[in-house]
């Protein structure tokens, strides 16, 4: 019998296992036509996969230091709000498919996220996920978020798999900093943003797609 290559998975959420990115653009600037600015071309879109802080000192850049933040965070907080509890929130291609087969093979699985707690398990429930994922790390669990690997290494120590044995999956360039920082091997999988893959052992165009190029599935 061949070796297993992998004794773990553990996934991004935004924009990996989620399809939020495209909602969290489109609702951050009506949020900001709302308060009489329009956001840059790309702007919202190079914010994917960095987390909070980061994403503020950017937006501070190009908003000024002076911009109402508090008043764009809750008129951005009530348009996701209103999308999700309307529309949901829609999965990306094949996560279904690829947690059955994980399922099925034996292998655990866990969620790094540079989402707070409370958005992890809010997006979660609106997504149908709630009861799929046992060990979810956010950054509120964590010293440091993205690209630090700090959020990786705690789902590998509470999965009790060595994170070299630990397969990533993430859309995003600081995600897949973080999860080879960790010492794992990284499927990327691009989302709203084209990806070299420079970042990545491999990068794939959905997620069996990945999982069969990496060697986790049977191609």
């Amino acid at each position: 019998m061949t070796a297993r290559r992998f004794d773990a998975v553990i996934f991004d959420l935004d924009g990996t296992l989620l399809a939020t990115e495209q909602m969290t653009i489109e609702t951050g600037e009506a949020a900001l036509a709302r308060m009489g600015r329009v956001a840059p071309d790309g702007l919202l879109a190079s914010l994917v996969g960095i987390d909070e802080p980061t994403s503020r000192g950017i937006l501070r850049d190009h908003l000024g230091a002076d911009f109402d933040f508090p008043h764009l965070d809750r008129m951005w907080a009530e348009a996701m709000i209103e999308r999700r509890d309307r529309d949901g929130i829609p999965l990306r291609p094949h996560v279904h498919t690829l947690l059955d087969a994980l399922r099925a093979a034996g292998l655990p699985f866990a969620i790094a996220t540079s989402s707070t707690g409370d958005q992890a398990r809010e997006k979660l429930a609106a997504a149908g996920l709630t009861d799929s994922f046992d060990i979810v790390v956010t950054r509120s669990d964590v010293p440091s978020p993205k690209p630090a690997p700090d959020v990786y290494l705690l789902a590998a120590r509470r999965l009790g798999i060595e994170p070299a044995r630990c397969l990533a999956f993430e859309d995003s360039d600081v995600g897949a900093i973080a999860a080879r920082a960790a010492g794992m091997t990284v499927v990327q999988v691009p989302d709203m943003v084209p990806l070299s893959g420079e970042n990545a052992d491999f990068l794939a165009t959905d997620l069996i797609a990945g999982a069969r190029g990496i060697g986790l599935l049977a191609a």
